[in-house]
């Protein structure tokens, strides 16, 4: 609004709304180059269809001054005088939802340089927008964001791309006449371009070209990684697709099962945890691993080529060079051979010994099989056979000494009762006690009868010696047999000692006895361990020789062997980024 101070300032003058037409909203001030970019022909046909009005021309001395008014975006207010126009903002639509949208966009606080913009892809768009506002709303109604990075880069590869000759020499500015029904505004006084709007467009140029420099390096990065990929990853696979499936010779893999089990024991023979574990996988799992590694050991392969000649099988012409056995092979280069086309493995959940035995032919891929079957049994049989034999052999050797110590405590006995002429000192000595007895019985009746003859007054001395003599011979024949008991005789021993010595030796009798009695049920002990500690290899899926080939997996190997490229490739590409970045740093 211009105040009576500053219209005095400049020598303008209120007109009078009678007398002068009301003039339409005149739009902003836009650049040339947008303006260029819209032809007559566009333009009046987008354009609503106004009477023409002649163009006021701002006299010399109505210069343009913004005031408080001024919104800054192109809807200035000022007043002109004797004859001059008065460009007012340009008003909303009233009512209907374009008031309301443009309202609403007044609220959302837009820069003037988004309304610029905004004008300028209005214009590029040919939408017959009466104020930046409405341009704002024409362009969203059409589906096209003003604020758009892309929306702005289009404008200025326009404004770039226009002949030199539609540009103005000299000057920016282009004053839009009134035969334009679609932008009438007065002719604004020409002014060069701001320093902030050659920055704006320079800075908007430099973004192109950047944008530009950064899509050239994409496409030259993503043709050379292409490259890459295909040197050292496609054409591998495909050379390796090609072996799979044109040049690697058919392969039959011949698969069995088999699980070693023990002998039980009876109840309550084992006790301890070896009787908790037995009758389970835990029991016979060493010797299973045991078998395992047989059959993988080059003592299992040796024999397998002296019975089957297994290096001549995998040696001969028919297979292709890559896993062709050479002629004049070394054993490691069968051995490693052996170890690819002999799979075992052992499962100790279930206690299964799984055996896959690979060969050009299925009837000798089942004779191998067949073989490292037998090899395998033979092995789980010597595995126990010398613990079985040292328990046995233990047990034996104890029994027969025992048997030989009682043999000859025996013989030591018979050879004290033949010394000493007895059978038993038991019986001699009760005899020489009976005999003691009844010479003690006689000689107290002799020595009885000889007291009574005594005590008369006159004995008769006849009937008395024979008395005396016979009394004194009983004690003497008690007495030898008394000294005989425990006194060594002329030729004799005593009693007592041939009762000590026959005694001595029964003893020992007796004992070697009982040592032979307990060396027998060891041994019985050992041979029951040891028919407890036998292995039997008992198969669950017997070899059968197939009707197809096994191997190769073509589709599922070249999908390896892509992904074992990529993955080389990544990890070199990687590791040369990482030494790039830090040779860098």
């Amino acid at each position: 609004m211009i105040t009576k101070l500053k219209a005095k300032r400049f020598n303008l003058r209120r007109p009078d709304p009678a007398a002068e037409p009301p003039v339409p909203p005149m739009p902003r001030r836009v650049a040339p180059t947008a303006r260029a970019q819209i032809s007559p022909a566009a333009a009046s046909a987008a354009a609503p269809r106004v009477a023409p009005r002649k163009p006021v021309a701002p006299a010399d001395d109505m210069p343009f001054s913004p005031g408080a008014d001024d919104d800054g975006f192109g809807g200035q207010k000022f007043n002109t005088a004797k004859g001059g126009a008065t460009p007012e903002a340009a008003p909303a639509p009233q009512g209907g939802e374009g008031g309301v949208d443009i309202d609403r966009i007044r609220k959302e606080g837009l820069t003037g340089r988004q309304l610029r913009l905004a004008r300028r892809l209005a214009q590029k768009h040919g939408l017959p927008a009466t104020s930046d506002f409405d341009a704002v709303r024409l362009l969203r109604a059409a589906g096209i964001d003003p604020f758009q990075k892309s929306s702005i880069l289009e404008l200025i590869t326009a404004v770039d791309s226009e002949p030199a000759a539609a540009k103005p020499e000299g000057s920016r500015a282009l004053a839009v006449t009134q035969t334009d029904p679609k932008l009438p505004q007065t002719v604004k006084p020409i002014k060069p371009p701001s320093t902030e709007a050659r920055a704006e467009q320079s800075h908007l140029a430099d973004l192109q070209r950047i944008q530009q420099d950064l899509a050239r390096r994409r496409r030259r990065k993503s043709a050379l990684l292409m490259m890459r990929m295909f040197f050292f990853v496609f054409l591998p696979t495909l050379l390796a697709g090609w072996y799979y499936y044109m040049v690697a010779t058919p392969l039959y893999a011949t698969r069995a099962e088999f699980v070693i089990q023990q002998a039980q024991a009876s109840a309550g023979g084992a006790g301890g945890l070896g009787g908790l574990l037995s009758g389970t996988s835990l029991a016979t799992s060493q010797d299973s691993f045991a078998v395992q590694g047989y059959l993988q050991s080059r003592d299992a392969m040796l024999r397998l080529d002296e019975d089957l000649h297994f290096r001549d099988t995998f040696g001969s012409e028919q297979i292709d060079p890559i896993q062709r056995l050479p002629a004049n092979s070394t054993l490691e280069q069968a051995y490693r051979v052996y170890k690819r086309n002999v799979k075992i493995s052992y499962d100790p959940t279930e206690g299964i010994i799984k055996m896959e035995v690979i060969a050009p032919d299925p009837n000798l891929s089942a004779e191998f099989s067949e073989k490292l079957i037998g090899y395998a049994e033979e092995q789980v049989d010597a595995l126990t056979q010398r613990l079985r034999n040292n328990q046995m052999a233990g047990a034996q050797e104890a029994y027969e000494k025992a048997q030989g110590a009682l043999l000859e405590a025996q013989r030591k006995v018979v050879e004290l009762q033949e010394r000493f002429k007895t059978i038993s000192s038991e019986a001699e000595i009760s005899l020489v006690t009976a005999q003691i007895g009844q010479l003690e019985s006689q000689l107290t009746q002799d020595r009885l009868s000889l007291a009574q003859m005594e005590t008369n007054a006159n004995p008769n001395a006849a009937r008395m010696d024979p008395i005396r003599r016979r009394i004194v011979t009983l004690e003497n024949e008690i007495a030898q047999l008394r000294a005989r008991m425990t006194e060594r005789q002329e030729g004799t021993e005593s009693i007592a000692r041939v009762q000590s010595e026959l005694l001595v030796a029964q003893a020992d009798v007796q004992t070697r006895q009982l040592l032979l009695a307990q060396s027998l049920q060891a041994m019985e002990t050992s041979r029951i361990e040891a028919n407890r500690q036998v292995r039997y290899l008992s198969l669950s899926v017997t070899p059968i020789p197939p009707d197809e080939p096994t191997y190769p997996r073509a589709f599922e190997n070249t999908i390896v062997a892509l992904l074992v490229f990529v993955g080389i490739y990544l990890f070199i590409s990687m590791t040369v980024a990482i030494l790039r970045e830090q040779v860098t740093a």
